[in-house]
């Protein structure tokens, strides 16, 4: 194994355990990163209680300093990830890999035993890592508020494209896109109890309406509940109000970065 591709592995340290980040990987196996980050979200969502512990979101700045989607992933998600990989050079990275995460775990197994401290330094060690503790719990708070300050921000002005952006994000959170659906019946089952309404209803006389206007067929059938929920100004911002409602209730806030 080469010098080289051993200086090249980034490995840091999140949360006591040697992880790696998703574009670092496809730098040096030479993959584009959104192929990456797309057999990520496929190993997520096909079995998320397992590879949930071996893979967590973030984000790192492009070139530009904008905010672009990165994955970090400890040994077992790098090796889940990467044992398709084949050919030579991928063959030199993958033992540098485990050279470097053999190296980095080593640093952190030696850091975590304080065992041959003193009970003077041991007593400080105990105490920074509370402090840590706290700073980390304090930072998840501040975190936690600056996302539900940006759901609650959403406009009605956008609200179609902000609606379905979120409710996506719920169906993928609950388990894929196949929760689509179910998300949406969900949010049109709360605005009818908060509103008092029946939106089937009012598609139906909707669609009724423009059949009587002498409106093409293709277009009736192109209508939805969404459109019911456009054409009434009280309608709509409940409709947002639910969602944001929902996006809080699934935890996105916890997605905001």
């Amino acid at each position: 194994m080469q010098t080289k591709e051993r200086d090249q592995i980034q490995i840091i340290v999140n949360n006591d355990q040697a992880v790696t980040s998703s574009r670092n990987v496809a730098e040096n196996f030479k993959k584009r990163h959104d192929h990456v980050l797309r057999d990520i979200d496929n190993l997520l969502l096909e079995d998320r209680p397992n590879f949930g512990e071996m893979f967590f979101e973030s984000t790192e700045p492009d070139s530009y300093g904008r905010p672009q989607k990165v994955y970090y992933m400890n040994r077992d998600g790098f090796s889940f990830l990467v044992m398709g990989f084949t050919g030579a050079k991928a063959r030199e990275f993958k033992l540098a890999y485990i050279y470097q995460f053999n190296r980095m775990e080593q640093q952190i197994k030696e850091q975590l035993d304080t065992s041959q401290l003193s009970p003077e330094l041991q007593m400080f060690n105990a105490l920074g890592k509370a402090l840590a503790k706290q700073e980390l719990a304090t930072k998840q708070i501040e975190k936690k508020m600056d996302g539900i300050t940006e759901l609650m921000s959403m406009e009605t002005k956008d609200w179609r494209k902000e609606v379905n952006t979120i409710i996506r994000r719920i169906a993928i959170k609950q388990g894929g896109f196949d929760k689509f659906s179910e998300t949406v019946n969900e949010s049109y089952e709360r605005l009818e109890r908060k509103a008092r309404c029946n939106l089937t209803l009012r598609l139906e006389n909707r669609k009724k309406n423009m059949i009587a206007q002498g409106l093409g067929k293709s277009s009736v059938q192109k209508l939805n509940k969404l459109d019911v929920i456009e054409e009434d100004h009280r309608l709509k911002e409940i409709y947002v109000t639910v969602v944001k409602s929902m996006a809080l209730k699934y935890g996105l806030w916890e997605e905001q970065r």
